[in-house]
């Protein structure tokens, strides 16, 4: 677990991935937003917390509506030096040297549910094919809360950069939400590391602000759906210091934080959104 201030080596690899596939996207990039992690700690830096940021792998929502016909998106991706990862549908790996050795990277192309088309996990995408990316529950409000950005390399010696839609907190708040819901059942899938997540945005997110957009996104055709079924999900994964969420981010942030800090921390800044809501 790493120090504030001490940037990860296999972030700064995840982060050199993300350039590579937002470079292989490039002509499709207004159908391309940045979610996960990657997007939460362009919000949030450091969060006031002591562990460091650290993800290991990019996520890119697409938006169908406004992807080209050419060039094909695996065709596109595969020549950046990706290939599929497995049967996984949606992520594509590379492979990367990291400290003498080569480390696999991930990158996954994702398709919010609400848009992605028939079927259980391949996003209908047209001439692009079913395989290029999978569906997900709970990305439907970065259609809506999103902002350009610049996503620039961590690394002093790589000056690349790119400016590309990226999920507004809300929008990753709703995500995380859903994600940590879905992984419930599954606990091999289940990541403390979210729910951290979670924390990192409600600490530095103004209350006021995610409220509003919260509540006009419960009013949005494709993403008001899964926004209302977030606020529940909120309330019920961090609204006590006990809350399952709330215990999954005081382990994540064991031992460098106190467990019980980080837990009321969670249901402080959890009531707090949740009474703005209902004024």
């Amino acid at each position: 677990m790493n120090q504030p201030g001490v940037v990860d080596p296999l972030y700064v690899l995840a982060r050199r991935v993300l350039l590579d596939a937002l470079g292989a996207l490039r002509p499709h990039k207004d159908a391309l937003i940045l979610v996960g992690a990657q997007a939460i700690y362009l919000h949030t830096g450091p969060a006031g917390l002591a562990v460091a940021e650290h993800t290991t792998d990019a996520d890119i929502a697409l938006a169908p509506h406004l992807l080209s016909n050419d060039p094909k998106l695996a065709e596109a991706i595969q020549a950046a030096g990706f290939r599929a990862a497995g049967t996984n549908v949606g992520s594509w790996v590379t492979r990367k040297p990291l400290g003498g050795k080569d480390v696999e990277v991930l990158v996954d192309l994702l398709v919010p549910e609400a848009v992605g088309g028939s079927g259980r996990r391949g996003a209908r995408l047209g001439v692009h094919g079913n395989k290029i990316a999978r569906k997900v529950k709970g990305l439907e409000a970065a259609l809506v809360d999103k902002s350009e950005k610049l996503i620039a390399s961590l690394d002093p010696a790589d000056s690349r950069n790119f400016r590309v839609a990226v999920a507004g907190p809300t929008a990753l708040l709703i995500s995380k939400l859903h994600k940590i819901a879905d992984r419930r059942e599954d606990q091999g899938r289940l990541s403390d590391k979210d729910a951290l997540d979670v924390l990192r945005l409600l600490r530095t997110t103004e209350t006021a602000a995610v409220a509003e957009t919260w509540s006009k996104l419960i009013s949005d055709k494709i993403a008001g759906a899964v926004s209302l079924e977030a606020v529940g999900l909120l309330e019920r994964l961090f609204a006590t210091p006990g809350s399952e969420g709330s215990q999954m981010a005081a382990r994540a942030a064991t031992p460098l934080e106190a467990a019980a800090t980080t837990a009321a921390s969670c249901a402080a800044l959890t009531t707090e959104i949740l009474s703005a809501m209902k004024t």
